[in-house]
């Protein structure tokens, strides 16, 4: 099947909500989705798209300092494993090179392994910041120089 990454839109954004429990399970994490990001930053916030929908989505920017922030990345429960988190990082690391970033970074939650292993496979360097999200809310912060240096497939 043919999956193409192109810049989100605002009804990408909606049917993400639509289909938020395919991309995150029993989690809910729509207040996270913020559609201003994909108003006003949207070369970098990105779908996969196949004929059958939106398969996985990464919404990011690039902050003033040059640092390309990965605000979410989820791929749809049948499409896990597929390599399109990966891609999704890839095409997201090179529209942040052209708007200046020289490093990556992103959080998530200290009990999220999946997703630690996975930023881990990337190259990312992990470290968990106490409070960072708030008194008592530690997470796991990425960081990782560009360029991103893996491959598409």
């Amino acid at each position: 099947m043919d999956i193409h990454i192109a810049p989100a839109g605002v009804a990408d954004f909606h049917q993400v909500l639509t289909d938020h429990a395919r991309y995150w399970g029993e989690r809910d994490l729509r207040s996270l989705h913020l559609l201003a990001l994909v108003q006003q930053f949207g070369s970098t916030c990105l779908v996969a798209r196949a004929e059958d929908g939106i398969r996985a989505y990464l919404f990011g920017f690039v902050t003033p300092d040059g640092t390309g922030y990965v605000h979410l990345v989820a791929t749809r429960d049948d499409a896990r494993g597929t390599g399109l988190g990966r891609r999704l990082y890839t095409a997201f690391a090179e529209a942040a090179q052209r708007q200046g970033a020289q490093r990556l970074k992103a959080i998530t939650s200290i009990g999220n392994s999946g997703s630690i292993a996975f930023h881990r496979s990337l190259g990312f360097t992990a470290k968990v910041v106490d409070d960072y999200d708030g008194p008592g809310l530690a997470m796991a912060v990425f960081h990782r120089d560009l360029p991103l240096g893996v491959s598409r497939s």
